[in-house]
């Protein structure tokens, strides 16, 4: 068994490597997202934000305190995790970026689903798949490009670093990664961008 974690480790790391080497605009920009969460936690505060769709998003992650109990026929073992607890710091580091990331994707879902509403048409999604019926789907396919080039034409991360610096102003973040030169508008062309 542990050749096989081993093994994995290994895997993992190598595809990491190789990930960030083919995406070097999203593995800075993760790297800029967990360097903030590391500044935030640092103060003692749970990482936050407000989705682009105005919902407030707050990581529960906090160290869990635990009481045993006794009995003649057990044991057992209580946790706490109230709001009043510290917050758990590597959990809110290494959960950050992915869950920002995971609040931009149902940002774009419910953007997709009230566009699709608004012009009278079924839709239904489970994470990042979404349905209609079959006389729809080209439509669909036109509208969830343009919700996604919309969403991602705002300044997310300018907007975040923004609502940070006016909630934390002791802390110093580091300067937003570069942009790169994607052209959104290729989005609506692409045949394999959604499926």
């Amino acid at each position: 068994e542990q050749e096989v974690r081993n093994a994995s480790g290994y895997l993992a790391s190598i595809t990491m490597e190789v990930m960030g080497e083919l995406f070097i605009g999203a593995r800075q920009t993760m790297n800029w997202l967990a360097s903030c969460a590391r500044l935030i936690s640092a103060h003692g505060q749970p990482m936050a934000w407000v989705s682009p769709v105005g919902v407030p998003i707050v990581q529960p992650y906090r160290q869990t305190k635990q009481y045993t109990i006794l009995t003649l026929m057990q044991s057992l073992v209580l946790s706490s995790n109230s709001d009043d607890l510290p917050i758990h710091r590597q959990r809110q580091v290494t959960a950050f970026p992915p869950n920002y990331v995971h609040s931009l994707d149902s940002s774009h879902m419910l953007l997709t689903a009230l566009e699709m509403d608004r012009r009278g048409l079924t839709f239904t999604a489970v994470h990042d798949s979404f349905w209609t019926h079959a006389c729809d789907v080209d439509e669909m396919n036109g509208l969830l490009r343009d919700c996604f080039v919309e969403l991602y034409e705002k300044p997310l991360l300018e907007d975040l670093k923004r609502n940070w610096e006016l909630r934390y102003p002791e802390i110093m973040f580091p300067d937003l990664p570069e942009r790169g030169d994607l052209d959104l508008e290729e989005v609506k062309k692409a045949p394999y961008f959604f499926q």
